[in-house]
């Protein structure tokens, strides 16, 4: 049962993009040694949460389901883990300008289409929505935003802003620069960057 409050905004949410704030929900994305964070459904649905996607009555009630459809909930975990993995390939390429793979662009179109089918539009003052929680209270229907979230990035202005962490121990982290000169390294100056300054200033006090 999840009973505390959390919110985006945490150190974890680096990405500025829900879909670069979702591949990196594996510790040291680009090394040898990765760090699952994402190994259960109950960690999907508080991720989620943390993100805004679902509220706490959403979250308790998709626990709750999950708990009376175990290998469901599973195969929505092994859906979310490929899903991630296909948007971390893709912009990992992009912020690189290396070639994408075609499995993970098809990775991604089949979840889209999947996410439109559950989606429609509303109408609001200033005219219509995309309203996609047409299958809210389905085990999986928290992924809707984070897949509307990359086709959007990829098809925006805002794509050629996306960086990787530039720290050498293989963080991997993505993040989009909303920098000023667009001069931004480190998924985090608090960690990353921290380190690579004091690598710099030992270096340099070293050669002294």
């Amino acid at each position: 049962m999840i009973k505390e409050k959390v919110y985006a905004g945490d150190s974890d949410f680096i990405g500025r993009k829900l879909c670069l704030d979702f591949s990196n929900t594996v510790g040291m994305h680009a090394s040898d040694n990765p760090r699952e964070n994402l190994n259960t459904y109950n960690d999907l649905v508080k991720w989620s949460l943390q993100a805004r996607i679902l509220s706490e009555d959403d979250a308790r009630k998709l626990i709750r389901m999950a708990t009376k459809k175990p290998s469901e909930s599973e195969k929505v975990l092994r859906r979310a883990v490929r899903l991630r993995e296909a948007i971390y390939r893709i912009f990992s390429s992009v912020a690189a300008h290396s070639p994408l793979k075609k499995e993970d662009l098809v990775l991604i179109n089949q979840n889209l289409s999947k996410t439109m089918a559950s989606s429609q539009l509303i109408p609001v003052e200033t005219g219509f929505i995309w309203d996609i929680k047409k299958n809210k209270g389905e085990l999986d229907w928290m992924l809707n935003q984070i897949v509307r979230s990359a086709a959007d990035l990829l098809t925006s202005d805002e794509l050629k802003r996306v960086r990787m962490c530039a720290d050498d121990r293989g963080c991997g982290w993505l993040f989009l620069d909303a920098s000023r000169n667009r001069s931004r390294r480190w998924c985090d100056m608090k960690d990353c960057g921290n380190r690579a300054k004091a690598r710099r200033f030992y270096k340099k006090t070293k050669k002294k």
